[in-house]
């Protein structure tokens, strides 16, 4: 609460105080202070006794129209003073934020999530309704859905977009294939592999073992998502780490593992041409150290593991099956997943 003060304060210093208006338009109408008396009203507004109340600037932006207000001139009032104003008169509570220019009221609403904004709907029904608002949060939970580049229709709402989003979701997270249906159907996905794979790695709501059971059946939208990860200039155990973030690896050895380390493994090779040259990596040897890094990762992060494996022995182990890398290097990935942990957890 007291950085959205600050941050209101900033901005209501360009603008006049609305709300302060209304509650002394009438001393400015009749000419006496908050007392009868003009001084009053000057030291309200931070004004040295004995001078005038200010008179408004050239610079000052016209009062925003609203049917409860009466449009007057004040200048220099900020949050601050306003509170100290409603303290003064025994009020207590935030203020209202109708009575705040739109673009600091909608500042202030889009730090809450849609649960808390339907809330806050019911007081400020406006304000809650905003579509910048609902706009904002369908990208920020689904950062890609087709209808986002198609033309909307007129009367389109993202307030009811975000409640399909929703629900597509929940689908999604009981059923994979009626959940991916329902998307389709309310025409907010297309059948496009590259379509579904951007929608997948952009939202983070989808359940992963639905999500797992999608990817091992659509094999294309598997192969576009493995393409969308750029892992340029990162180190191997930190580059599978972000791997599985998005794609969750599997509880057991199996097909579908091999599959999502192959794939890996090529487009970790593929974005770090210079590595690959210079230490020697081949799609091959990344998918052996891949391996020898899933086993290091259970052998050190396992409480069933008593004896746990040393350096040596996994440097001995791994330049075993990969003659061709340093035993710096690998060394180094030993130090990374002492480290940091598992590489899939």
């Amino acid at each position: 609460m007291h950085q959205i003060l600050q941050m209101g304060q900033g901005l209501w210093r360009v603008a006049r105080n609305q709300q302060l208006q209304q509650e002394y338009g009438e001393h400015w109408d009749a000419g006496p202070g908050l007392d009868g008396d003009p001084r009053d009203l000057g030291m309200e507004m931070g004004a040295n006794p004995g001078q005038a109340p200010p008179s408004p600037g050239v610079g000052d932006l016209p009062p925003h129209p609203h049917p409860r207000r009466h449009p007057q001139h004040c200048q220099g009032a900020d949050i601050y003073q306003l509170l100290r104003a409603r303290r003064g008169k025994g009020q207590q509570g935030f203020i209202d934020l109708e009575m705040l220019p739109p673009e600091l009221s909608i500042t202030i609403l889009s730090y809450l999530n849609a649960t808390d904004l339907c809330l806050a709907s019911c007081v400020w029904q406006d304000l809650g309704h905003d579509e910048y608002l609902w706009q904002g949060l369908c990208k920020s939970t689904w950062g890609h859905c087709s209808i986002y580049n198609r033309r909307l229709p007129y009367g389109f709402s993202y307030r009811r977009l975000y409640m399909m989003l929703d629900e597509g979701s929940l689908t999604f997270n009981a059923n994979h294939q009626e959940g991916i249906s329902y998307f389709m159907s309310k025409g907010i996905l297309v059948d496009h592999p590259k379509d579904l794979a951007k929608f997948i790695f952009c939202t983070r709501t989808l359940n992963w073992k639905m999500l797992r059971v999608y990817l091992d059946e659509r094999r294309d939208v598997l192969d576009e998502l493995v393409t969308l990860h750029n892992f340029s200039n990162q180190f191997l155990p930190n580059a599978l780490r972000d791997f599985f973030r998005h794609i969750h690896a599997p509880e057991e050895r199996g097909e579908y593992l091999e599959t999502l380390i192959t794939k890996f493994s090529h487009r970790f090779c593929a974005c770090n041409p210079v590595l690959v040259r210079e230490v020697g990596l081949s799609p091959d040897a990344v998918y052996v150290l891949c391996y020898s890094l899933i086993l290091l990762s259970i052998d050190l992060t396992s409480p069933h593991v008593k004896n746990k494996m040393s350096k040596r022995e996994f440097i001995r182990n791994t330049r075993r099956a990969a003659q061709n890398i340093s035993e710096d290097f690998v060394g180094h990935l030993y130090d990374n997943i002492y480290l940091i942990g598992h590489v899939a957890a």
